[in-house]
């Protein structure tokens, strides 16, 4: 039987078909956090690193660019927490029509979705705040059309929902959330928090949010997703980074059995700082790798400049314009760079045979027609290589 241990975060209660339901309390936690010792460090550190980041993004000549890589990633990872099988190389290829989608996993189409939502919240940004609207439009876009697509994409559960392994019931579930009767009043609280004037560190209340929302679980399908969402569309409305090129998922995703430990641990034992301790380590760990990132982005960019400009001759200044597009749109056609570059068929196929001689495309089809050729080096930057796909 669910019992809290601590009613910090919230109480189970019986419902009258007798199972227990959490019901959670309203942030900020009482009693108040303890912001001092280990957490305090970690704190400041997550902040320089934070801080590092956004001035080593914008550093790069488009940072726009790495914000396109960055997305697709973000998008892969945090679908592959909730079982999705597409790497970052089916997305590229599907986004680039590469074979046609029947020939990639099944699930592609649930990672295009999300990039499509993310687009869509970020875009919102610029108008409406973080709040329960934005989120619905943002569940909305991630559930079109893809698996979920027939659980109220964009509207608040009806029905309770659960969580635990395999084949458990509302009795047996390591977790059940509020019912759906609580979830206005609980979102509206959060809702509330979210924008509240007051000296909490913007960092520290990002973390509660997060946790929060996974507690309410407000939807039938995607609540994983959009919350992780969630924590990247405040930061970017909060100002903290002027890009939005801070995404948790690796770091969940490599320690994922914590990440669920310290959620379930805040609802039984309201240990709050335990979790922001998690996630503050995470927030430090990603920005250190994204700032490492986006420093090898800017050398592999100077090394293969270098290279066409010493090796192309009077074709360098199409290489170079063939080299920007790359950072946009890594797949590409000969058909595509002799529509960029305004020249002859012959005369686009020559010219990526070229960059194919220098290591900066690399034809991943086998085949002879219908061609698509990578620019591997960039796509290895984010850790995922391509291997290409059977056709």
């Amino acid at each position: 039987m669910l019992e809290a241990r601590s009613s910090r975060a919230g109480t189970y209660r019986a419902q009258p078909s007798g199972y227990r339901a959490f019901h959670p309390a309203p942030l900020p936690p009482d009693p108040p956090l303890q912001v001092n010792g280990e957490l305090q460090v970690l704190l400041s550190q997550a902040d320089r690193a934070l801080g590092r980041l956004d001035g080593s993004v914008e550093t790069l000549p488009n940072p726009d660019l790495f914000v396109f890589m960055y997305v697709r990633k973000e998008a892969v990872l945090s679908s592959q927490i909730e079982g999705t099988q597409s790497s970052l190389q089916d997305l590229l290829a599907a986004e680039a029509n590469l074979f046609g989608m029947e020939n990639l996993p099944r699930d592609v189409d649930e990672v295009v979705n999300y990039v499509r939502a993310m687009n869509h919240g970020l875009g919102r940004l610029a108008t409406l705040p973080v709040s329960m609207r934005l989120i619905g439009e943002i569940h909305a876009e991630l559930l079109q059309g893809v698996r979920g697509s027939r659980l109220t994409p964009g509207e608040l559960r009806r029905s309770q929902n659960w969580i635990g392994p395999g084949g458990c019931t509302l009795s047996t579930a390591s977790f059940v959330p509020p019912p759906p009767e609580l979830l206005p009043e609980a979102l509206g609280a959060l809702e509330r928090f979210l924008h509240a004037k007051d000296d909490l560190p913007a960092l520290i209340r990002i973390g509660l949010a997060h946790a929060q929302f996974e507690t309410i679980h407000p939807f039938l399908d995607g609540n994983g997703r959009v919350g992780r969402l969630l924590i990247t569309f405040l930061l970017t409305e909060k100002g903290i980074l002027q890009k939005p090129v801070l995404y948790l998922s690796h770091y969940f995703k490599q320690h994922r059995q914590a990440y669920y430990d310290h959620l379930q641990a805040v609802r039984d034992d309201g240990d709050w700082e335990a979790w922001l301790t998690f996630f503050l380590q995470g927030v430090a760990e990603v920005s250190q790798e994204a700032s490492g990132t986006a420093r090898r982005i800017l050398a592999l960019r100077e090394q293969h400049r270098a290279l066409i400009t010493d090796h192309l001759g009077r074709a360098a200044a199409n290489g170079h314009r063939v080299l920007e597009s790359l950072f946009d749109r890594p797949i590409v056609s000969v058909n595509a760079i002799e529509a960029l570059i305004a020249t002859t068929y012959p005369a686009a196929n020559t010219l990526v045979a070229r960059l194919e001689a220098l290591g900066i495309l690399r034809e991943m089809t086998g085949q002879k027609r219908h061609r698509r050729f990578c620019y591997q080096p960039y796509i290895e930057l984010f850790g995922d290589t391509p291997q290409g796909v059977a056709a």
